[in-house]
């Protein structure tokens, strides 16, 4: 005990010699209490995989290949260890499988392409600096399109595993609490030196520690200075929670702030759903709201968004990034499949785990669903009527694409700022020659620049250039609208609307004001009844408040996309029986 004791006061003084050395806010900001400690805790379930067309080599290739994004250097990654204080025992580390999953990253096993164990949609990865003189490379850890694009539903115990499906992960935690966990590094005592074994191994050099040191901290005076930015402008104050984010507001603030000019930062309050990717790559518009044309400027545009590096200052390296685009055409192509819906597919209603679909009462539904949904979301896609060519538009060298419809915002009546913010938003480019433009110009002009410049370095001809941009223009506009896509797998990708603000497929079909106006999100425990996740309050959930007069919470809107008798905006259809909501999901289940 006396020791114990007299270990706790030595702990305690250099804590206090810490303070003194680093300022009380630094220290405040440490120990402060944060939501995004309490993540809900893991519960392991028994995962099976659905038959979606993928073998699990091409799976696995999905899960764990590198875009070029980039979070901090690999080894650093595994050495750092769990934002917390113990004043006895070893700090479990950061990149504990465990940890991780309660942000709702998906455990995944070692492999030659997984070293380390790491969960689903985390890569390793070497990347050239593109600020550097000298073309120093660094090995690091970056997400992949797996990280936001593959989900779980679970029930009694068991997994059904959604290749290409919504995540429920929540980003914004993970990224708050991989801060902390380098500030507590730096700043704990000990702390940093249990780091630098880590990293350098035991036998390190004494100038060996003092650069990791000098690398470290300016690793973390660059996050802290954007850190600093993004609160002083309250750019994330609209939490997405789990499995949500504002995509466009984040590529936006990252490409055009904080790689080119802070002046262009904005405030990103229109948190969105990581959308499925299955049949995407067919449709003529690939982004949701209809914003990208070309598949190849959709994905450097998403691996800007999570952190791939682009230089934008310096006129000698101007453009020059870290983003792997061998790699995301090798993914488009996984996800497209060599003809139309030949690659990825939607998940089957899994019959043996949430009991079997009522056949008679999806047939009523069929029905139902032609006369009240076909004419927005399109017919099945495996049903000879999608055929019809006036369902299809054609592209450069004659290929087919699908022609989604597209629905205006005083129709579709839903929450309208992640397509207005995106309207609205303009940059200020001088660096780059541009001036000061739209952020559709902005995006276009840099992804662009990134893809061309790629494509040269590899040599391609310009027949491999035209199949490597989908056979598509890259177009980025930005209209005042959602696109409405095919319902293919729909069942396994809830929550509902573009913003994740309706909780289950019964709830969509009722009238905007009986939907629920807050619940919580962040179990993947199933409700095959309703068709939704468990909305119940739990431990560590999120919970989501919809925007409602008196109440703001603005991007979260549950209003439009609804059913009923008195006419209004965002009003499609006359409002239906409890009979006909139940035989429309019993036909859903089926696609």
């Amino acid at each position: 005990m006396t020791i114990r004791h007299e270990r706790l006061q030595c702990l305690l003084a250099l804590a206090a010699c810490t303070i003194s050395m680093s300022g009380c806010s630094q220290l405040q900001a440490i120990f402060a209490t944060r939501p995004s400690e309490n993540m809900p805790a893991y519960k392991p379930v028994d995962v099976q995989f659905g038959k979606q067309n993928w073998s699990p080599e091409q799976r696995a290739g999905f899960y764990h290949t590198a875009q070029g994004t980039e979070l901090l250097p690999y080894k650093w990654f595994l050495a750092l260890e769990q934002p917390k204080v113990k004043l006895f025992g070893t700090v479990p580390k950061f990149s504990d499988t465990a940890y991780l999953a309660r942000f709702g990253f998906l455990p995944d096993a070692a492999s030659p392409q997984n070293p380390d164990g790491l969960p689903v949609g985390f890569a390793k990865d070497t990347v050239v600096d593109p600020t550097s003189k000298t073309g120093e490379t660094v090995e690091v850890v970056g997400l992949t399109c797996a990280a936001c694009h593959t989900g779980q539903v679970e029930y009694q115990g068991k997994g059904i595993r959604i290749d290409g499906g919504s995540a429920t992960i929540d980003l914004a935690s993970f990224q708050t609490e991989l801060g902390y966990a380098a500030a507590f590094a730096d700043k704990i005592p000990f702390r940093f030196d249990r780091f630098a074994r880590a990293v350098l191994g035991g036998n390190a050099s004494a100038d060996s520690k003092s650069k990791l040191r000098q690398e470290f901290e300016a690793f973390l005076n660059v996050g802290l200075a954007e850190k600093h930015a993004a609160d002083a402008g309250k750019l994330y104050q609209a939490a997405g929670g789990f499995g949500r984010t504002d995509a466009l507001g984040r590529i936006g603030n990252y490409v055009f702030g904080t790689e080119l000019n802070n002046a262009n930062l904005r405030v990103a309050n229109s948190p969105a759903n990581f959308p499925p990717l299955w049949y995407t790559s067919w449709f003529a518009w690939v982004q949701y709201n209809a914003s990208i044309q070309q598949p190849m400027v959709r994905n450097i545009g998403e691996a800007l968004g999570v952190r791939a590096r682009v230089n934008l200052t310096d006129p000698a390296k101007l453009y020059r990034s870290t983003v792997n685009v061998k790699n995301l055409w090798e993914m488009e192509g996984l996800l497209a499949g060599p003809t139309a819906f030949t690659g990825l597919k939607s998940p089957a209603w899994p019959a043996e785990v949430f009991g079997p679909i009522d056949q008679v009462k999806a047939q009523k539904g069929a029905e139902l669903y032609k006369q009240h949904c076909q004419h927005c979301h399109l017919p099945a896609l495996d049903s000879p009527e999608i055929q019809d060519p006036k369902y299809w538009e054609v592209g450069l060298e004659g290929k087919h694409f699908l022609k989604l419809n597209v629905i205006p915002l005083d129709e579709i009546g839903t929450d309208p700022r992640e397509a207005s913010d995106w309207a609205q938003r303009t940059a200020v480019t001088d660096a780059l020659g541009l001036g000061t433009v739209s952020a559709a110009v902005g995006l276009r002009a840099v992804t662009g620049k990134i893809r061309d410049m790629n494509y040269a370095a590899l040599g391609l001809s310009a027949e491999q250039k035209m199949e490597w941009n989908g056979y598509r223009n890259d177009d980025v506009v930005a209209p005042l609208a959602y696109r409405a896509r095919p319902l293919g797998g729909l069942w396994a990708t809830p929550p509902f609307l573009h913003n994740g603000s309706v909780p289950s497929l019964y709830q969509m079909l009722l009238p905007a004001d009986r939907r629920d106006k807050t619940f919580y999100v962040g179990s993947r425990e199933f409700d095959p009844k309703n068709v939704g996740y468990s909305t119940a309050k739990f431990d560590g959930g999120f919970e989501f408040d919809t925007d409602q007069p008196g109440d703001p919470h603005p991007g979260n809107s549950n209003a439009g996309h609804e059913f009923r008798d008195t006419p209004g905006k965002g009003v499609i259809g006359p409002e239906l029986s409890d009979d006909e909501r139940w035989a429309i999901i019993e036909y859903l289940k089926t696609l």
